[in-house]
């Protein structure tokens, strides 16, 4: 029996579930400018997904993009905030 499915659909959702705050704390701490540390991270686990093997590329794939989906969410969520729908850092400037 190959239990691999169930697995990388667990580790995807949470993965993915990670993300989110992951994605709303930089926002408020960090603002829209930290969209870099999110592409970063997932250029590296891109990287580490060429040069690994089976699962474990497979998993460095799914979190390379999922950091690059939360690279455009950081504007998203930074967009949210100005327009009330997200909680505002009140010791940040938001121009």
């Amino acid at each position: 029996m190959n239990w691999y499915g169930l697995l990388l659909g667990a580790l995807s959702f949470l993965i993915i579930g990670l993300c989110h705050p992951l994605v709303a704390k930089l926002e408020y701490y960090q603002g829209k400018k930290s969209w870099w540390i999110l592409f970063s991270g997932g250029s590296v686990f891109l990287l580490i997904s060429f040069f690994t093997n089976d699962i474990f590329s497979i998993i460095s794939g799914i979190i390379a993009f999922s950091l690059y989906w939360s690279t455009i969410e950081i504007f998203k969520q930074h967009d949210r905030v100005l327009k009330g729908q997200a909680k505002r850092n009140p010791k940040r400037d938001y121009k």
